[in-house]
């Protein structure tokens, strides 16, 4: 069976939507969980296999979003190692 990593990344909100891209781009990515400065999740997103492209648009969105409201925040990725 697979094994699950977690990393944490702390950003600047107008950073958020561009990191999401690129931890995207990376790939093996499972769950994307973001969190505000305090540590309360603000937002959780699965990241299923094939999910990538336009179908996760609607997500971005909600994360731009989401950027506009927070001004420091930290992402938790969990991948398949």
């Amino acid at each position: 069976m697979a094994e699950k990593h977690e990393e944490t990344f702390k950003i600047n909100g107008e950073n958020l939507v561009a990191k999401v891209k690129e931890l995207l781009r990376e790939g093996n990515i499972n769950k994307i969980t973001i969190k505000d400065k305090d540590g309360k999740i603000i937002a959780v997103f699965p990241v299923t296999v094939g999910v990538v492209g336009l179908l996760f648009a609607p997500a971005l969105a909600a994360i731009g979003a989401i950027a506009a409201l927070v001004t420091e925040c930290s992402i938790t990725v969990e991948r398949t190692l």
